[in-house]
């Protein structure tokens, strides 16, 4: 177990770590006018290498968060994210900015093989762990969304990246001197769980990353897209960057709570039912969404960002129920670096494909993402072999 300074600031990690994968994606329209670009959608796919570095960093991250430690990869995690969305803010080209996200997505990609894993050890209740923990993360969109629509407005798109790269870095430091030491590296530790036998272990893997992607996409479509399509959706109610802002944090922020929903339900009964149940009612929500307007529009997505964040804990609490604590950040780094690294596209044909076919073929495709995810995981093993103390 961790300190309550610690477990807080590992908490904070998680909404830094998704806050700062999103600042561009609300502030987009204002760089763009910035470089002189007269859409939004055609500076979009710049930020594509921030989102592929964020997945294919996962492996070395993990890999070391096992065999060096995941306290110091911790350290590296704030100070370095917060030092990349310094760069981003001193960026002049879209191709200058595309290089400092790409900087910031590498060490993004640090948190969720190498934190997460580092929260729940030793957790008597890891569903509900996950849950607090996937809150703050979503409490980072949340933030994006808010923090950068008033930044943006009152400052300039550039303080909405170097304030809180300042606030990531004084973060690092304080984790650096409160956080206790985690004592030897994972992969140095005596395993406490029974070994997963082999054939189940690969199918386990392949329905985890495959689910993992295919939520990823939804994950990165819906984020990086929502502002926009409340720009467009409510242009009748309000144009005001920072009102948009709050209404899409407040969105966030309510679908938030479904993660410790979930995570309290995870502890509580079988994960796979829950997983479908779940799963199964992003389908009609997204579909309808895709042809609804106004208030109407944001209520559909408010209940499928409900829906879209309860998905997430699922694929962490696999991991705890299966996999031993030595070889979590391992087995988290090469499942993140699949999915993250594939669900990256996401961010590379959102522009595009809302210039050419609109949101409402966007919204119909993600239902249509959800339904194989449902089919993936029908998949999954009935009976996970329960977490015995690591």
């Amino acid at each position: 177990m961790h300190g309550k300074a610690g477990v807080w600031l590992l908490n904070t990690g998680h909404a830094i770590d998704h806050m700062f994968l999103l600042i561009f994606a609300t502030a987009v329209t204002a760089i763009a006018s910035d470089f002189g670009l007269t859409r939004w959608e055609e500076l979009m796919p710049w930020s594509t290498l921030a989102f592929f570095l964020f997945g294919v960093g996962s492996l070395p991250a993990g890999r070391l968060g096992d065999l060096w430690g995941r306290r110091p990869m911790m350290i590296v995690f704030f100070v370095g994210i917060g030092a990349a969305a310094i760069l981003v803010s001193l960026a002049q080209s879209p191709l200058q900015i595309a290089l400092a996200l790409g900087l910031l997505g590498a060490f993004a990609a640090i948190y969720h093989p190498v934190g997460i894993p580092m929260l729940v050890r030793g957790s008597p209740r890891p569903g509900w762990t996950l849950g607090v923990n996937g809150l703050a993360g979503n409490l980072g969109v949340a933030l994006a969304a808010v923090v950068t629509g008033f930044l943006v407005k009152y400052l300039g798109w550039r303080a909405a990246f170097a304030i809180p790269g300042l606030f990531a870095i004084g973060c690092g430091i304080t984790f650096a001197f409160l956080a206790r030491d985690d004592g030897p590296a994972p992969a140095r530790r005596t395993p406490l769980q029974a070994e997963v036998p082999q054939g189940m272990f690969l199918r386990l893997f392949v329905v985890m990353t495959l689910a993992a992607t295919s939520g990823s996409l939804l994950f990165n479509f819906s984020t990086n897209g929502n502002y926009e399509l409340l720009r467009e959706r409510l242009a009748a109610v309000t144009a005001d960057p920072s009102i948009l802002g709050l209404l899409l944090a407040a969105v966030y922020a309510v679908a938030s709570i479904a993660q410790l929903v979930v995570g309290r339900l995870i502890d509580r009964f079988p994960l796979k039912p829950l997983y479908l149940t779940v799963i199964a009612l992003q389908i009609p929500l997204l579909a309808l969404a895709a042809f609804a307007d106004s208030w109407l529009l944001y209520a559909l997505q408010l209940l499928f960002m409900v829906a879209i964040f309860g998905a997430i804990p699922f694929t962490e609490a696999m991991i705890v129920r299966y996999v031993d604590d030595s070889m979590r950040s391992r087995v988290a780094g090469m499942r993140l670096t699949v999915s993250f690294g594939a669900s990256s596209a996401a961010v590379w044909l959102l522009g595009p494909l809302v210039r050419e076919v609109g949101f409402a073929a966007l919204l119909l495709l993600m239902a249509a993402i959800a339904c194989c995810t449902l089919f993936t995981v029908a998949w999954l093993p009935p009976a996970p072999v329960q977490d015995k103390a690591g």
